[in-house]
């Protein structure tokens, strides 16, 4: 997929903080968030796991429906003095609108403001704005999805695994496929997740594998191994890396990073998955979740990357139909719950207006409530992505500020509220929810 998923705009920009960017940034913050700021966070908010119960998520056994967001930017913004407060503002925010997971990065391998610097060795500046990220959300009480490696080269990616390899002398082959099956690539992998698993946070004191602010680890950024597209590839590897991870750590849940296609053995290769294409990703939909190692599916949305020709109203009825299958599936034959891990429309597409990327939220939501409404598998959903004022060289054609639009805003967090409702979302992390959804209940 072409989209730049945590594709940073420049490397360079960000480095100094415009004054003009600055100064609007404090007003945003004190003038739109001044009652949240005034409270002083000491760790008041008590998390417990999340947990899997067949086909839901629960917590402290009630169950767990999600409305969250990516902001795969936070570490790499936690890095710097100038840009840190970003971080603690869209937490803030998303607290104020109910929300109660962010995806987010919890990579960047060789590249600027790199964690992994080369292979086993890291930069303890950058762990340690991981460790203020992580520490920061559970201050909130908002849990974390962090990604472990990209599939695309944005942060370096599988790419840079095997640039060392290559590097080193050790490499089987160029391609970049060979992250997947390399020997040596697979034991570079091993020693990263190994090491992210057992650090041990600088400000907590806590174990990343011992904190229930993280919700779950993705194993990777929208996988796809082209060279070998009946799958057995991507399987072995999904297979080894999910077996070693729970080894080290059974308490946290954990996904693949799907996209969501279906391989070339699927029924619903021909009716479900956007065009031809998709069958000959080296994926598949239901093969790659059902290891018992794997507890959720994951799955992405983008019917504008996915078809070229197509009507709005042609893609909006793509993408409920999308989200049935793949719940479908969570219900029927995984028995996990299923994620909608990233969802975005594209400013970009001729005509475009915010009241098409409004109707696009709505449907997403609407699906996954009319799924919760029945305690099935449609698990929550996580829009691409979110962004605070002052952030335009790192946004692409889907990221929001969503209180900047009052509609979009509404619709947001009209979803917290009616799943609130029906189930909970996790009261004990959401302090500002009966204002929120005074007069919704």
């Amino acid at each position: 997929m072409v989209k730049s998923s945590g594709y940073r705009m420049t490397s360079t920009n960000g480095l100094f903080f415009p004054i003009l960017g600055f100064a609007s940034i404090i007003a945003f913050i004190f003038l739109s968030f001044g009652d949240l700021l005034s409270v002083k966070y000491k760790n008041e908010i008590s998390l417990s796991f999340v947990e899997r119960n067949g086909t839901n998520f629960v917590v402290d056994g009630q169950l767990f429906y999600i409305n969250g967001w990516n902001s795969y930017w936070f570490m790499d913004h936690a890095v710097h003095d100038h840009s840190r407060a970003r971080i603690r503002t869209m937490l803030q925010a998303a607290s104020k609108m109910g929300l109660t997971v962010c995806r987010t990065w919890a990579f960047n391998d060789g590249d600027y403001n790199a964690l992994q610097v080369s292979p086993g060795q890291f930069d303890e500046r950058v762990f340690r704005a991981l460790d203020y990220v992580i520490a920061e959300a559970r201050e909130v009480g908002i849990r974390l999805l962090l990604s472990l490696v990209n599939n695309l080269d944005a942060y370096g990616g599988k790419t840079q695994y095997v640039k060392w390899a290559w590097g080193e002398g050790v490499g089987l082959s160029p391609s970049n496929d060979s992250f997947f099956y390399d020997p040596s690539i697979r034991i570079y992998f091993k020693n990263y997740v190994k090491t992210i698993l057992t650090r041990k946070n600088t400000i907590t004191g806590i174990e990343y594998r011992d904190d229930p602010v993280i919700f779950g680890w993705e194993l990777i950024n929208e996988p796809r191994c082209i060279t070998d597209r009946s799958g057995d590839t991507l399987q072995d590897w999904i297979e080894e890396m999910s077996t070693f991870i729970k080894a080290i750590d059974n308490k946290h849940l954990l996904t693949v990073g799907l996209e969501g296609f279906y391989g070339p053995k699927s029924p619903k290769r021909k009716n479900v998955n956007p065009e031809f294409w998709a069958a000959d990703m080296g994926v598949d939909f239901v093969r790659n979740s059902a290891p018992s190692t794997i507890d959720f599916a994951s799955v992405h949305i983008y019917p504008d990357q996915w078809f070229k020709n197509k009507t709005l109203g042609g893609k909006l009825k793509f993408v409920a139909d999308w989200m049935h299958s793949h719940i479908e599936d969570g219900d029927k034959i995984l028995k996990k719950p299923v994620m909608f891990t990233e969802f975005g429309l594209s400013d970009l597409n001729k005509g475009f207006d915010p009241s098409q990327r409004d109707e696009f939220y709505k449907i997403v939501f609407d699906v996954i409530y009319e799924s919760a409404k029945k305690k099935g598998a449609g698990g929550g959903s996580f829009a691409w992505q979110f962004l605070v004022e002052g952030m335009e060289e790192f946004n692409d054609d889907f990221g929001i500020v969503p209180w900047k639009r009052a509609s979009t805003y509404r619709i947001i967090t009209g979803h917290t509220c009616r799943l609130a409702k029906i189930h909970g979302v996790g009261m004990e992390v959401t302090r500002n929810m009966k204002n929120l959804c005074k007069g919704r209940w």
